[in-house]
């Protein structure tokens, strides 16, 4: 949204908008709806034989027919890497509004699916603040077992690995392996670097004001205090590849892997819209106005997410990732509580990924349930920071401050650790394929040494084990 319409949006306290549930027929074979909630624009996914799907021409004047026919002012705004259609609904509508523009557009035999353009968020969160610390990668216990993975000669050389998250803030513990990556945030204010898309993938910050981001379901404030910034996708990014035997700091899993770092996360979150463009730009695939990535990923972290069910536009940009040859791992979410009910945990061809603690057990935030693939550490730091994931930072609380190393808690920081995995894993096998990359590490994952209710899918990740079953 323009800055303009983000303070009038903000004014009315209307619910920020998360993620669609899963989809249910609206009376057209082959087209799926997810449910209506407030929104400003919606997804609309045309089948491959309709006309829309080919010419932008032809995907407007559909929308201006759609509008006239429900009544609402409705504009084609973009085409999305994976050929949806964009449509801004102009005023904000109230969910009943949304439901009838939506129904138009699935009542609709050429069109496949029409989701809502919804809010998603990072999937951790921060607390207080080198390799002697980082257990979740060598204690016995609950570490991943990564140091014997390291012994077979793999540290992730020649691999590429997108982060799509908040950007990446400047640390000279990353800067050897960062390559340059892309800012998909299309909303300038959500952006808070003065401008739109663009090709610096710098992170400003993502602070924000109690209130800021609208209301929730119960009509509270969003958030529900000041924030500072966060630095996810840095953290996020190091945990996957800090540099390794440089003497300082911390190392990553696959420290010797290219980071690209694809911005989608700002001010109050990202949108699907924007992310599924990070998803198929990041893959190799095409973002009309956006050059070609000259480092298309081999694997692929979201540490993000937001509620309800994988929405068909999500689920469109990743199987198309996946067709590219990208391995998807996302986060499985923070709110004890099934996964099945959050995007993306849920979709189908990513590894989702659950949490543990530092003695094994699932760690209390952590999602859970049968679309859980795998668990790996994601620290809780309660009560003792010690046992958080420590990776690369900054201090900056309103703005970019100096570099430095925090622990963090949560499925966000659990997700990575599988990035890095998969990392290793496809320089230990060239040509491997993302369904050979999760049927290796869960089919070598080992118990949790502690509890896990509710599912944890196969265990918790070995990589030694997973390197060893993969001959290096």
């Amino acid at each position: 949204m323009a800055a303009a319409t983000a303070a009038a949006l903000l004014g009315t306290g209307v619910t920020t908008v998360l993620a669609a549930s899963g989809p249910d027929r609206a009376g057209t074979p082959g087209a799926s709806v997810a449910k209506a909630v407030p929104a400003e624009r919606i997804i609309v996914g045309y089948t491959a034989r309709a006309d829309e799907a080919k010419s932008n021409a032809e995907a407007d004047k559909d929308v201006r027919a759609k509008a006239e026919r429900v009544g609402e002012r409705l504009d084609f705004d973009r085409r999305l890497g994976t050929g949806a259609a964009l449509v801004d609904l102009g005023d904000k509508l109230d969910s009943k509004d949304v439901k009838d523009v939506m129904g138009a557009f699935a009542a609709d035999p050429d069109v496949a699916y029409v989701v809502p353009d919804s809010r998603m968020y990072a999937a951790a969160d921060p607390d207080d603040s080198l390799y002697s610390q980082q257990w979740d990668l060598f204690e016995s216990r609950a570490g991943m077992k990564v140091p014997g993975a390291w012994a077979k000669g793999v540290t992730g050389a020649g691999v590429n690995v997108s982060v799509i998250d908040t950007g990446y803030v400047a640390h000279s513990d990353l800067a050897a392996n960062v390559v340059s990556g892309y800012d998909f945030i299309s909303d300038p204010w959500m952006a808070q670097d003065g401008g739109g898309r663009d090709s610096s993938a710098a992170d400003p910050g993502d602070w924000m004001n109690r209130g800021e981001c609208g209301t929730d379901a119960n009509g509270q404030p969003v958030p529900a205090r000041d924030t500072n910034n966060s630095w996810h996708g840095t953290h996020v990014a190091g945990t996957v590849a800090a540099t390794g035997n440089n003497a300082k700091g911390v190392t990553g899993i696959a420290h010797k892997a290219k980071i690209q770092p694809v911005r989608v996360l700002g001010k109050c979150g990202g949108t699907t819209a924007d992310i599924i463009d990070a998803i198929t730009w990041s893959s190799g695939g095409t973002v009309r106005g956006v050059a070609n990535n000259p480092y298309p990923a081999d694997v692929i972290n979201m540490s993000l997410g937001g509620g309800g069910a994988c929405d068909a536009g999500t689920q469109s940009a990743i199987d198309a990732a996946v067709g590219r040859g990208t391995t998807v791992v996302v986060a499985a979410g923070n709110s004890n509580a099934n996964a099945a009910n959050f995007n993306p945990a849920s979709c189908k061809n990513v590894i989702a990924v659950a949490a543990s603690d530092r003695e094994g057990n699932r760690a209390s935030y952590s999602n859970y349930g049968s679309v859980v693939d795998i668990t790996a550490p994601g620290g809780e730091t309660s009560p003792s920071a010690a046992n958080g994931i420590l990776s690369t930072l900054n201090s900056g609380t309103r703005g970019v401050g100096s570099e430095n190393y925090v622990r963090y808690q949560g499925t966000s920081m659990a997700a990575p650790h599988i990035a890095g995995l998969a990392a290793l894993m496809y320089q230990a096998r060239a040509g491997i394929t993302p369904a050979q990359v999760e049927s290796a590490v869960k089919s070598n994952a080992r118990p949790l040494a502690g509890s896990c209710s509710g599912g944890c899918g196969a265990g918790l990740a070995d990589a030694t084990a997973t390197l060893t079953a993969l001959g290096s």
